[in-house]
Parts: C-alpha cells; structure tokens; sequence
C-alpha cells in the first residue's frame, strides 16, 4: 500500500527520500549509508525497485 497522495507525481517519494538520505548523512556522517538508505526506504514506503536504485547511487562502493 503506496500512502502516495492522489495529486503528488510519481517521482516525488523516490526525491523526497533522496532529500532525506542527504539530511541523514550530513547529520550522522559516521553511521553507514546503507543504515541510513534503509531508514528512508522504510519511512517513504519505497517499492523494491526504487531501492534498489538508492543503493546502486548513493550506498559506499567502489564503483564510479
């Protein structure tokens, strides 16, 4: 169950989740990304695509 408002586009919780990540990382720099991914997944409701998505940009690796 999406809890998406009717009138907000498709692509918002995937930003809005991406805005919180930063906000997180900033805040607690020694806790690791893929803690805090975990915590926007879960707060923004994200379908399993959208985090796998978050963890192929923005979790710690090697990959440029």
């Amino acid at each position: 169950m999406s809890n998406q408002h009717p009138t907000q586009a498709p692509g918002d919780k995937l930003k809005n989740a991406i805005t919180a990540f930063s906000e997180l990382v900033l805040k607690h720099p020694d806790k690791k990304r893929t803690t805090l991914l975990n915590q926007v997944e879960i707060k923004f409701d994200l379908s399993p695509r959208e985090c796998q998505f978050l963890h192929d940009h923005f979790s710690n690796s090697d990959k440029c």
